[in-house]
């Protein structure tokens, strides 16, 4: 099945309006931002002023802003989400990314819906299915390779977007259920306490250590970089940066960084492929050089893109580490007021540095002055604000995972994005006007009522008129081409020329703010598409009774209440994840004859979770239970009781 995905947009996160502005300077097509409430990252709420203001913005480049409502909603929520959509549809919000299906069986305003990575797309029939319901773009989950990707784009006309940076859910989206099971803190809700990030022993079905206090669901971050170009001939046309709790230099910087890329990709297609477009206006100049190294990260890896390999895990630290920055050469072992490192690049006053002491664990210090070449030729001597630890020794490798000065770089304006603007200059009955055309073919005109006298020095007076209409100052415009047309070279006031030029670049904005075009709500089709499956479990996160009638609507027959309903009371698969630690640890029975996928344990303190392989799927399920305290959060909005259909027995999906 064919579709129009030459147009490549690069969609970035904002955890603030401000965040957004900023990500739109610095060349996003589109922004994703959460509203007051019911966005899947809890801390990162926007007033809908605040989302009208983004948009303002937004809207001068032809640039969109879609607003995560993508939790899944009890019963009473979803009247003050009805509510809230509608704001956001009157703020100018172009799409909405939705995770539960109860919000399609309301009175929602035309406004266009995504579907969210939480709606854990697979697969070709439930992208398929998404987009038959009236989903315009659809959120592939991580895990997929180029070739699922190009299955799904196949069997699709919507718009596919993929995550190309930032952190990874070990788990398939929407299938984590360890914070609510541990913590009433459901991931579904915005709450995820990430029980993923914390250190595990894992140990064989006999009880033996296989490996012990290391992150084992803890995965690198994603980097596509070198996938953009692949992944566009495969389908995806949004690449999506993580990151709605990030802060402002890592929007920034990656969003500077993937707009440079697709820039190259924009300017030199492939010979025998499509001419692909940007997704918005005007082009970014950066103040910096992008480098995603400088940026948070826990390692980088493409995941599953290029199918499964060794390497996709952050084992040793969910923390920053940093960039390899040299190794400590000699200890000040009197006065321990200094070391000195033999260094890859110059360390600066301010610098974060960081190692592994004896024990594993990641720890550093922050330099209070670093002199150098103080050390010697290459070896910088550096003096930190405390005296220094006893596990720094000579020989330890040193990274950074702070450059002060990069830092300081993104702190000032780092970014300019300007549209071009061609000027036709031309004499009227009543005396002049002025035209500006953008690259978009929106036009406005201004006019000036003035005799013409003719200038005594013809060539200086047209070179003023240039110079005057080409001042585009703090404008969103930088000129292209000026064109005169006149009898002869004029006189006119450097004032009058500078008024005229203001009125055209005033009616010019307004112009392509009215030329914003907000995407259309896809229809669904008639009479309502099957779901693939007639049976639902509390994998399907159904929470609410317009999601029950929903999904009845397209033929299940039995569906089963959402997890956050407190009715799985025993062991269950609390996460399943593509991630497998017997392929971690060289034990995958694929791969290694006489090995058994038998059980495996997850041991946090007193906490023991169970992992069973399906190896079929090449999946990890991690089983565990509902904590009773948990069990008893009767009367929080977290368990709130939702219950559609009698509990199932027990069946072979790796309870």
């Amino acid at each position: 099945m064919s579709t129009d995905r030459h147009t490549l947009e690069l969609l970035a996160p904002a955890k603030t309006a401000d965040f957004g502005i900023e990500a739109i300077n610095h060349g996003a097509d589109a922004v994703y931002i959460g509203g007051p409430a019911f966005g899947a990252r809890s801390s990162a709420d926007n007033s809908v002023e605040d989302i009208a203001r983004l948009v303002r913005h937004a809207h001068r480049y032809h640039a969109q802003i879609f607003v995560a409502t993508n939790t899944i909603l009890f019963d009473h929520e979803l009247e003050p989400a009805r509510k809230l959509i509608w704001q956001l549809f009157d703020a100018g919000v172009d799409a909405l990314i939705v995770q539960d299906m109860g919000l399609l069986e309301l009175d929602l305003p035309p406004i266009q819906l995504h579907a969210s990575t939480q709606t854990d797309i697979r697969d070709a029939s439930k992208a398929r299915f998404l987009q038959d319901v009236g989903f315009s773009q659809i959120v592939l989950a991580r895990e997929l390779s180029l070739a699922e990707v190009k299955k799904i784009a196949a069997a699709t006309t919507c718009q596919l977007e993929y995550f190309v940076h930032g952190a990874l859910c070990v788990a398939f989206s929407g299938q984590c259920y360890i914070s609510h099971a541990h913590t009433g803190r459901s991931a579904n809700r915005g709450e995820c306490s990430q029980a993923c990030r914390l250190p595990y022993d894992l140990k064989d079905a006999a009880g033996h250590t296989v490996a012990s206090n290391q992150h084992m669901l803890s995965m690198k971050d994603n980097n596509q970089s070198a996938n953009l170009r692949a992944l566009a001939a495969a389908g995806v046309s949004s690449f999506k940066i993580e990151g709605r709790y990030k802060d402002l230099s890592y929007v920034k910087n990656i969003t500077a960084h993937y707009r440079s890329l697709l820039d190259e990709i924009l300017a030199h297609p492939d010979a025998d492929g499509p001419a692909w477009r940007p997704a918005s206006s005007g082009r970014t100049t950066f103040f910096f050089t992008p480098q995603a190294d400088k940026t948070f990260n826990r390692g980088y890896t493409d995941y599953f893109t290029n199918d499964r390999r060794h390497g996709i895990e952050a084992f040793e630290s969910p923390k920053f580490v940093g960039e390899p920055i040299g190794r400590v050469k000699k200890i000040d072992t009197k006065g321990r007021k200094f070391f000195d490192v033999e260094r890859a690049a110059p360390i600066h006053n301010a610098d974060g540095l960081t190692w592994y002491d004896p024990k594993g664990e990641l720890t550093g210090l922050r330099v209070n002055r670093a002199e150098a070449d103080g050390g010697g030729e290459g070896i910088d001597r550096i003096f930190p604000a405390d005296p220094l630890p006893t596990d720094l020794v000579p020989g330890t490798s040193l990274f950074r995972n702070h450059d002060h000065e990069f830092e300081r770089a993104l702190e000032k304006k780092s970014a300019e994005r300007r549209i071009r603007v061609d000027a036709r200059f031309a004499t009227t009955n009543a005396g002049f006007a002025l035209t500006l055309t953008d690259e978009d073919g929106v036009a406005a005109t201004a006019t000036l009522a003035a005799a013409f006298e003719p200038a005594q020095n013809a060539e200086r007076a047209l070179a003023t008129l240039r110079e005057h209409l080409g001042k585009f100052g703090n404008t969103i415009f930088t000129v292209g081409e000026i064109e005169l047309e006149l009898p002869s070279a004029p006189f006119l006031p450097a004032s009058q020329l500078n008024a005229l030029r203001r009125e055209a670049v005033e009616q010019l904005e307004a112009a392509r703010l009215k030329a914003h075009a907000r995407p259309p709500r896809a229809a669904a089709v008639e009479p309502p598409v099957p779901y693939p499956q007639d049976a639902l479990s509390y994998l399907a996160n159904v929470s609410n009774e317009q999601a029950r009638a929903f999904y009845a609507k397209h033929g299940v027959k039995l569906i089963d209440a959402a997890y956050e309903a407190n009715e799985e009371r025993d062991d269950v698969s609390l996460m399943i994840t593509k991630h497998c630690l017997r392929y971690s640890f060289n034990l995958c029975p694929k791969e290694v004859k006489g090995i058994r996928p038998d059980p495996m344990q997850l041991v946090n303190g007193d906490e023991t979770l169970t992992l069973k392989f399906d190896c079929k799927r090449c999946e990890m399920h991690v089983i565990g239970a509902l904590r009773p305290h948990v069990a008893k959060m009767r009367d929080t909005v977290v368990a709130h009781k939702v219950s559609f259909v009698p509990q199932r027995k027990a069946d072979s999906t790796l309870r």
